[in-house]
This record gives C-alpha cells, structure tokens and sequence, in this order.
C-alpha cells in the first residue's frame, strides 16, 4: 500500500501549487478590484484623480501585459531559471509589486504595476505546467482531474480577494487594499518555500541545460544581464515620467498597442503560413485557429469590462446599501468566480452527456453560443441603462444577471478555445499557436480598456441617455460576431475536419 501523503488523491504537490495559485489570484484580482476605482477617485480622498479614458487606457494596458508577458515568462523558465525558480521569484516580485502600490506616491504606484506584470508573466504559465509534469502520460484523466482541483484554487482566490482588498481599499483606505494584496502573495510565498520539497525534481532545472557548456553558460549570462537592463530601463523611464521629465499619454500609448498588437498577431500568422512548411491539411487548422483566435479577441474585450466600466457602474451607478451599510463596489467582481466554481461541474456534466448522446456542439458553435451569451449580458445592461433615466441608481440584480451571462459565456468558449488549439496546431506548433492564444486574449484586454473609456462619467452626467446608446454598440458587436460565427460555422467545421 502507497503511504505516500496525497491532497484529495492526488500528488502531494498539487496541494503546493493549489495553495501557491489560490494567494496570486488572491493578490491579482484583490488589486484588479480596485485598480480603476482608485485611478478615477478624486485626490482629495485619496485617489489619483485620473479621468476615465486614461485611468481605463491604463487597466487595458496592464491587463494587455499581464498575458503578453506569459510567453518570454515561460520561454525564460525553459532557457534559463527552471520552473520552479520561475515561479519562486514571479511570486516575490508580484508582492514586491503590490507592497510598492502600498507605499502612496505615484512614482512607487507604477512601479509597482511593472513589477506585477513581471512577476505574473513569471509565475503564471510555469505554475500550470508544473501541474501537468506531477502525472504521468498513461493517466491523462488523473491529469485533468487534477487541473480541476488546481482552477478551483484559481477561482477560490478570485472570489475571496475582491471581499477583503476591497473593503480595506473603499472603506479605509486604498493602499492598505493594495498592501493587503501584497500579503496574500507574500503568504504564497512562504507557502511555496515550504513546502517545495514535494514538488521534487518537477520544472527544478530549465530543460536541455547543461552546466558544462560554455556557450549555455555565456547564454545565460547575457540574458541575465538583459533582463537587469531591461528592469532599469523600465524603472528610469517610469521615474522620468512621474517627475514631470518625460510627458506620456497613456490613451495614445494603448491606441499604438492596438496597431502593433494586431499587426504581430497578423504577421505571425503570414509567416506561418508562408514559412511554416505547412501541408493542405495544415493549413485548414491553421486558418481555422486564426479565425477562432478574432472571436477570442472580441470576446474578452467585452467580458474584461468586468474590472472596468462594469466596475464603475457598480460604484457610480448601483444601489448598494443594505440596510444602513453600504457594500464597496468592489465586492461585486466575486460574482464571476463564484458562478464560476457553481456552473463549472454543471457544464462537465453537460458536455458529457451531449457526448453520449453525439449531440456534442463543434467548437465554432460554442464560440458563437459564448459569445451571444456575453452580447445577452449586455443587452441586459441596456435595461438597466433605461432605468437609470427615470432613477437615481439601480439594483445590483442587474449586475448579477450580467455576469451570470457573462459567465456562461465563458465557460462555452474559454476553456473550449484552449482544447481546440491543442487539437488543431501541428504539433511542432502548439506551444506558438498557444502563445497566438494568449496574444488574442491579450489584445481583447487592450480594447476592453479602450472601449471602457468611453464611459465617461462626465459625458454621461451631461447626456444620460449616452449610456444605454454605448451598451448597445457593444451589445451589437458582440451578438453580431456571435451570429457571424454561426453563419460560418460550417466553414470552419469544415477547415477543422469536424473536430469536437
């Protein structure tokens, strides 16, 4: 009999990594919570004052970075640290980065964004693969089942975080949220210390490294000293800034990244196709993954309104009392995770017994379901737009409905949209085609944050009626990419050789 001890029986490791994963999401959705309430909240109670284009143009950018940074973060714990060293010092860097937001100075503020966006592009793609390296190639059901465990640490963080930043960011003070979010990663931190040993060798040193190699040892010294230029320029160009050297429109900063975030995303994919050596077959799941990867992108650019104007309407536009208490806007951002943990098991369940049944629906048509499930969210918030003309503030159901929408809608395409890139990229391709994945998700966080800017508190207060008009440009545009994709779904059926 194995004594061996196990976490729910599974790898004594997994409990390491639940844990490690549970306090960064804590600290990551604790300050995404607040990020934009502190940016637009007037100076003389502590905010910074920011108007709405740039505090969002802001959140786009940093939420943009946070999944760009997964890819040289993973490329660097293969060449370099390892993954477990990788997700050692993503760990210290992001607390570091959220101890600095504490400190309340704007210098330190951003500073701190930088050192966040790092960190997580560090942490957060090495940990997921130190989860896949605890199983064997002969268990791949332990293997997913183990992931599940791991996305419940995920969406258990989510939950708890925005409940006790936000009540110490809104109701005492912003940079104690923000510090409180520095906790969470700290005790991660030391959690991950801890108990490393029962991690093994797993991820311990990077992959093909051989200490007896001067060219890979030359290798890694220029990289070392890279990454300290780099940082330093980083942190030069950020105190430049702040002390009024260098002046830097962020709106202007985020309109660029639009371009050249979709000119990379376009040239990647021609030299794909002209220099991949790539067969008939090839070529039709590569398409196929191209057109799914835009769907992607308009996809989070309305869902990641969440941590944006949602949030806004939360605090400017919400009626949160209850009883003689006001609830902080914040709270309402566990909604999400917390639907999240309840309809996940709801659609295993589902996908399964479609599957018996082989009423299992192609990839192309949960995209379009999660899509117009996310546009019905918003037309939701069409409504509520309405009620506000003839009211001071709404009730938080209107919230709650839209993100259960929104929530549904993720769940169609979200997880489904990471199988099929692992079922339809060649295999020498995967790991570039899952960073083209990372890159639509990223580019769809850009404009969620540049699309949030236009609601612009100012305006609104001018012309109420601006406000159910910007909901529903976005509730067309989403439902609209949702019929287009099931109008095309035979297409890409077709590219994709009718892959489930």
């Amino acid at each position: 009999m194995n004594s061996e001890k196990t976490f729910f029986g599974h790898p004594r490791g997994l409990a390491t990594l639940f844990f490690t994963e549970f306090w960064e999401r804590f600290s990551y959705y604790g300050m995404r919570a607040l990020l934009v309430l502190f940016l637009v909240d007037s100076i003389e109670t502590g905010g910074f004052g920011l108007d709405d284009k740039s505090a969002n143009a802001i959140y786009g950018l940093y939420t943009m970075f946070v999944y760009l940074l997964a890819l040289p973060g993973g490329w660097l714990a293969d060449r370099f640290f390892g993954l477990q060293k990788a997700v050692w010092y993503g760990g210290i860097i992001i607390a570091c980065g959220h101890f600095s937001m504490a400190i309340p100075t704007e210098e330190f503020f951003f500073i701190g964004l930088i050192l966040i966006v790092i960190g997580t592009g560090l942490l957060k793609p090495n940990i997921s693969s130190i989860v896949g390296g605890l199983y064997k190639d002969d268990e791949p059901a332990r293997r997913d089942a183990g992931f599940s465990i791991f996305y419940m640490g995920i969406n258990l963080g989510a939950v708890v975080a925005p409940l006790i930043t936000g009540y110490l960011g809104e109701s005492i003070n912003w940079h104690l949220g923000f510090a409180a979010a520095g906790v969470g990663m700290l005790l991660g931190v030391i959690q991950y210390r801890v108990s490393s040993k029962s991690l093994g060798n797993i991820g311990a040193k990077p992959e093909g490294f051989d200490p007896a190699n001067e060219k890979q040892i030359g290798f890694r010294k220029r990289v070392k000293l890279g990454l300290f230029g780099f940082l330093a320029l980083l942190m030069l160009l950020v105190l430049l800034t702040t002390f009024g050297f260098l002046n830097i429109d962020v709106v202007s900063v985020a309109e660029v990244a639009f371009y050249v975030v979709a000119a990379v995303l376009v040239l990647f994919f021609a030299a794909i196709f002209l220099f991949g050596g790539l067969n008939k077959d090839e070529k039709k799941k590569i398409w196929a993954i191209a057109i799914l990867l835009i769907f992607s992108a308009v996809f989070w650019s309305g869902f990641e309104q969440a941590g944006s104007s949602l949030n806004l309407f939360a605090e400017r536009y919400t009626d949160r009392f209850i009883g003689g208490w006001e609830m902080p806007a914040s709270f309402l951002q566990s909604i999400n995770p917390t639907f999240i943990i309840i309809l996940s098991p709801v659609f295993g369940w589902f996908w399964i017994q479609l599957a018996k049944r082989n009423l299992n629906p192609s990839i192309p048509l949960k995209f379009a379901f999660g899509l117009i499930f996310l546009g019905l969210g918003f037309a939701t918030m069409i409504i509520a737009s309405y009620v506000l003309l003839s009211a001071d503030k709404v009730l938080p159901t209107w919230l709650l409905i839209t993100y259960f929408l929104h929530t549904t809608g993720e769940l169609f395409l979200s997880p489904v949209g990471l199988s099929a890139v692992t079922k339809l990229a060649p295999k020498r391709l995967v790991g570039q085609m899952m960073g083209a994945w990372f890159m639509s998700v990223a580019f769809g966080n850009l404009i969620a944050g540049l699309v949030a800017g236009e609601f612009d508190k100012n305006a609104i207060a001018e012309n109420p009626s601006l406000l159910p008009e910007i909901f529903q440009f976005i509730t067309i545009f989403i439902v609209g990419a949702g019929i287009i994709a099931l109008i095309i779904t035979p297409l890409i059926r077709k590219l994709t050789g009718n892959v489930h």
